[in-house]
């Protein structure tokens, strides 16, 4: 009998509303992950009719395992994703019950924040905008998160949900 494989990892999707095409693109790009198994993805877009949104979502929050930070100039300007989502989320990232793992989409003034100590992606941190082809970038930011989830797969004994 082949050996179990290992559950999907839980993905936090924290964006601004405003940015719904580049964060629905990224969506598009993990497609292959989740189609292996190995992320399964929650935005609050997944939240259901009739449900306490706002619980629901520090809740997700609170149990992803990886955290992904769409940073955008609105991203930076939300109340709602900079001040709770993203501030939690790097209090996980203090205590290692979460990977985070920033996405720069758009050129803003990121360097001076908390995140910044973590190694963003794309690579040398160049805004997927400003890629002459937003795929290849797109392309770049799903092999930084496909290694981590193998990474963080590794560490995990088989079977065990978080």
């Amino acid at each position: 009998m082949p050996p179990a494989a290992p559950a999907p990892l839980t993905l936090f999707l924290s964006y601004s509303h405003k940015d719904e095409a580049l964060k629905d693109e990224l969506v598009v790009h993990l497609a292959s992950l989740k189609r292996q198994g190995k992320i399964q993805a929650w935005q609050d877009r997944d939240i259901e009719a009739g449900t306490e949104w706002d619980a629901e979502i520090k809740q997700q929050l609170e149990s992803a395992e990886i955290i992904l930070l769409l940073v955008t100039p609105r991203f930076i300007a939300s109340d709602y994703c900079y001040d709770l989502e993203m501030q939690q989320a790097m209090q996980r990232h203090e205590a290692g019950s979460a990977r985070v793992i920033p996405i720069i989409l758009k050129p803003c003034d990121w360097q001076h924040s908390p995140f910044s100590k973590l190694q963003v992606v794309p690579k040398d941190a160049k805004p997927v905008t400003q890629w002459s082809d937003p795929d290849a970038a797109f392309l770049n930011v799903v092999q930084s998160i496909r290694r981590a989830v193998d990474s963080l797969q590794a560490k995990k004994p088989l079977g065990e949900n978080a």
